[in-house]
């Protein structure tokens, strides 16, 4: 679909789509047509800007700013549409076929809302539309950082059933692999402390599925509260005329719990 132009030459021009994402759609099409930069952009060289967009929305998120939410939906819009619309210069599919896919996937994964029976697990449901052969933990996404996919492992084994009655299973494990550190550490080995420390981050990470939680933004609310309140404790340190850097840590710990109390 051709863009209107605008009545001065100058304006931007308006797209006319029926919906968002052929507006989005309609614009990148345009774009490529008319900006060398645009023309010259390929699946894989858009992918760091795919990337940097996906953790602005989220930082958005996080940051409870509606305004920059917004904003950043529309860049990793525009992205998507970048995707799809390369996609079909090369003739790879269409964005008919990615709406339908989606369809398609969304009412085989609810039977319980569009007749196809009762309500099952997500993970259950996968299970059974994976290729013959292929393994209970296949089909991760290779990018995932270490916290989402130790998180997506624990829910595709749980899937089949291996997996504790609830959190006081896990509860314990933690405790076990804690034990091991301590062990690790006292051995003076390097290789066993990273080992047995990536088996207590994964521990954790189960405790975290099985209390209700996900470690990713879990650990993401952590930070942010602590970056708060060191920012605090150098505020308060700032206005008592206190040298954070050789202070030492009786005088910063001090602060931090009276920031803390604050």
């Amino acid at each position: 679909m051709s863009p209107t132009p605008a009545p001065d030459e100058k304006a931007a021009p308006r797209f006319a789509g029926p919906g968002a994402l052929d507006r989005a759609l309609d614009l990148v099409r345009f774009l490529r047509r008319e900006d060398p930069w645009d023309r010259d952009q390929t699946a894989a060289s858009l992918v760091p800007h795919l990337l940097e967009e996906t953790h602005e929305v989220v930082d958005a998120i996080h940051a409870g700013d509606a305004g920059a939410l917004e904003g950043e939906l529309g860049d990793l819009l525009l992205n998507l549409a970048f995707q799809i619309v390369v996609a079909e210069e090369r003739g790879l599919f269409e964005a008919e076929s990615v709406y339908r896919v989606l369809e398609e996937k969304m009412v085989s994964r609810h039977p319980h809302l569009f007749g196809g029976g009762a309500k099952r697990s997500w993970e259950a449901i996968k299970a059974e539309q994976r290729p013959e052969g292929a393994g209970t933990l296949s089909g991760l996404a290779k990018g995932l950082d270490p916290l989402t996919k130790a998180h997506r492992i624990q829910q595709k084994v749980a899937a089949v059933g291996f997996d504790w009655e609830d959190h006081r299973g896990a509860l314990d494990k933690v405790e076990e692999e804690l034990a091991e550190v301590s062990e690790a550490i006292s051995s003076g080995e390097p290789d066993a402390v990273e080992e047995e420390l990536g088996d207590l981050l994964f521990a954790v990470v189960n405790l975290a599925r099985l209390a209700g939680s996900h470690a990713t933004p879990a650990l993401s609310v952590a930070n942010a509260k602590f970056q708060a309140r060191f920012a605090a404790l150098e505020a308060l340190a700032r206005e008592r005329g206190i040298d954070v850097a050789s202070a030492g840590l009786e005088a910063l710990d001090a602060l931090w719990d009276e920031v803390k109390r604050g």
